[in-house]
């Protein structure tokens, strides 16, 4: 499988993450945010409030990162992000659980979405037999005294 490929099928893997984004005054924010969609390019669609922070955030710098995690497998991307305040997309985009946050349901008027488009990630995949393979390889290379080397299946950095 190509180091792309994993990555993207790594994002889609995901159900949460945390977007940082950059604050008027420079500093990183980041925050935990539903994936409301991963494509097959990795683009990452999440819903927000256009009164939020964050829009005011993207708006005046929309170079994002986004971090996802779970307990074998990370994720690191970077890229673009805009505001898209596309009804059609909401509609198809919808889950009921969201009605916590957009008590009006998906016509909610302060439901808008963003929409990540990365330009580079990087994984690590300790999941299944890869995951039980490094350790072999770390461990042997611990007695010895040596750096445990990693391959594309556990670790890659990603244009994309």
């Amino acid at each position: 499988m190509k180091t792309q490929e994993k990555l993207i099928n790594l994002i889609q893997d995901f159900d949460n993450a945390m977007l940082v984004t950059k604050t008027a005054d420079g500093a990183l924010h980041s925050r935990p945010m539903a994936v409301a969609e991963a494509t097959d390019d990795g683009e990452l669609w999440f819903v927000s409030d256009r009164n939020s922070g964050k829009i005011a955030d993207v708006t005046l710098d929309n170079d994002v990162a986004v971090n996802m995690q779970s307990s074998r497998k990370f994720v690191s991307l970077s890229g673009e992000c805009r505001v898209v305040d596309d009804r059609g997309k909401i509609e198809s985009l919808w889950q009921e659980a969201w009605k916590v946050w957009f008590p009006g349901g998906k016509s909610d008027p302060s439901i808008v979405l963003l929409k990540v488009e990365p330009t580079r990630g990087e994984y690590w995949d300790n999941s299944g037999t890869s995951g039980v393979k490094y350790l072999i390889k770390a461990g042997s290379a611990y007695l010895q005294g040596e750096r445990a080397s990693t391959d594309a299946s556990i670790n890659a950095s990603v244009r994309l």
